[in-house]
């Protein structure tokens, strides 16, 4: 969704302090506070909504997170959390994860192969040339006599009795249609002893473990499985997951009018969490309708179920009331980061979860990569990110109890935090590489903050949404 007034009961810290700190000039030390940024007696930025705290508690950001990878182990399924395995034809493997080790089931290469275009040859040089040539893909040739060589190409069987491959730049025939051998660095009519010949089990042999369990299954791996001769792999599916955007302000197209706007999270959530790794079944725009909403989820199969908005508590946030009415278990209610405050996780049953995520666009993304990315990671059994960190080009402007996960620009090595990085605000992340993670209190230039890198930022477009 685009910029709107707060409801009633939805986190006024989230709303207007995170969109004031955007427009301010990130140069700023921390601490030092630019004109008009107002401060209330218990060291707050903003103005909350009337009656509505200053500060709400909620879970630290890095254990939510740890919270929401261990939810799938904790549940009803399998020690590891992931989802039950499948077996999947080649094609429909890539970006899953192996649960069985890849077995070679031959050896590599199955038979003695050129390794180049040339001559199969047998003993000493010069040679008598065989008429019939040796193609890859057909049948075995005879063996060669001592003094004998014939034409050979890329990947064919070797000949019995072959001493090694000559190549074609390496030799020249004679007008008695005798074979000599021509490279300068070796003596005249010698070659050594299997020269570019592959041997049978060069790579692995039969039975040898390739690959362990864990690996994710990418373009080569696809093609080290079909070398080994496999036809389906082992693997854990990709999770199912439903997409529920929530609010009557909503339109589908055209430009905002009447106090309606524009639904930025339904074009935002499926492609991102497909970047993560899921299924995306069912997208839909549901109104501010209790009874909707749980008909919704009640009638909802998938794995995980994205809300966006109604994780407060105003008179039209109906996520809470409604897992209440399912039984589900409440495992995170509010994350002390900002944006995204509002944010919850659930367990509606044994094999299904639910991430509510904040309405406003980059509280929404802040709640992705907090609470739906690691639980589609474990659900998924996919490896984690390796983290790292940068140095903060700027300083920037920190919340006074929470984290803050502010857009970034990676330049050379380091981070450059980007304005209009409001919880409402798109411009900043759709420029972004990166979300940088600042402590309570701010950071000054040169702070080495933990990066977490965009989807498609490393993996490219192609990649990352198959």
């Amino acid at each position: 969704m685009t910029p709107r007034t707060p409801r009633a009961g939805e986190d006024a810290d989230d709303l207007d302090v995170e969109e004031a700190l955007a427009l301010v000039n990130d140069a700023h030390a921390p601490g030092d506070r630019p004109s008009g940024d107002r401060t209330h007696g218990d060291g707050t930025h903003g103005t909350p909504a009337s009656g509505a705290p200053a500060h709400r508690e909620g879970a630290d950001w890095t254990e939510a997170r740890a919270t929401a990878e261990r939810a799938p182990r904790r549940g009803g399924g399998n020690r590891a959390g992931h989802l039950t395995p499948v077996s999947v034809p080649l094609s429909s493997a890539l970006g899953l994860t192996l649960v069985a080790p890849l077995v070679a089931l031959t050896d590599l290469p199955s038979f003695d192969t050129s390794a180049m275009d040339g001559w199969a040859v047998s003993g000493p040089g010069p040679w008598d040339v065989r008429e019939e040539g040796v193609l890859a893909g057909h049948t075995a040739h005879a063996p060669l006599t001592d003094g004998e060589a014939v034409r050979i190409a890329t990947g064919a069987r070797i000949p019995p009795d072959t001493t090694a491959v000559l190549r074609s730049e390496h030799g020249r025939t004679d007008d008695k249609g005798r074979l000599h051998a021509t490279a300068a660095t070796r003596a005249p009519h010698t070659v050594s002893h299997g020269q570019d010949i592959r041997p049978r089990g060069q790579e692995c042999r039969n039975g040898d473990q390739l690959l362990p369990v864990g690996t994710l299954v990418t373009p080569p791996v696809l093609g080290m499985a079909a070398a080994a001769g496999y036809d389906t792999l082992t693997v854990v599916p990709r999770p199912r997951a439903a997409v529920f955007v929530l609010g009557d302000e909503l339109l589908g197209e055209g430009l905002p009018h009447d106090g309606l706007i524009r639904d930025a999270l339904g074009p935002l959530l499926p492609p991102w969490l497909r970047a993560l790794g899921a299924d995306v079944v069912d997208v839909r725009r549901i109104g501010d309708q209790e009874d909707a909403l749980h008909q919704a989820l009640t009638a909802c199969d998938a794995d995980v179920v994205v809300t966006t908005g109604g994780t407060a508590a105003g008179p039209v946030d109906h996520v809470h009331p409604t897992l209440r009415r399912l039984g589900a278990e409440l495992l995170v209610d509010g994350v002390a980061v900002r944006p995204g405050h509002p944010m919850l996780l659930a367990r509606i049953s044994e094999k299904q979860y639910l991430v509510g995520l904040p309405g406003n666009p980059l509280a929404a993304v802040s709640g992705l990569v907090t609470l739906a990315e690691p639980l589609l990671r474990t659900l998924a059994a996919r490896p984690a990110p390796e983290g790292y960190t940068l140095p903060l080009r700027d300083a920037v402007q920190g919340h006074p109890h929470d984290t803050r996960l502010v857009p970034v620009a990676l330049r050379g090595d380091r981070a450059l935090p980007l304005l209009y990085n409001g919880p409402a605000m798109l411009r900043g992340i759709a420029a972004a590489d990166a979300l940088a993670v600042v402590p309570p209190g701010g950071a000054k230039p040169g702070y080495e903050a933990e990066l977490l890198d965009l989807p498609w930022a490393s993996g490219g477009i192609g990649v990352c949404f198959t």
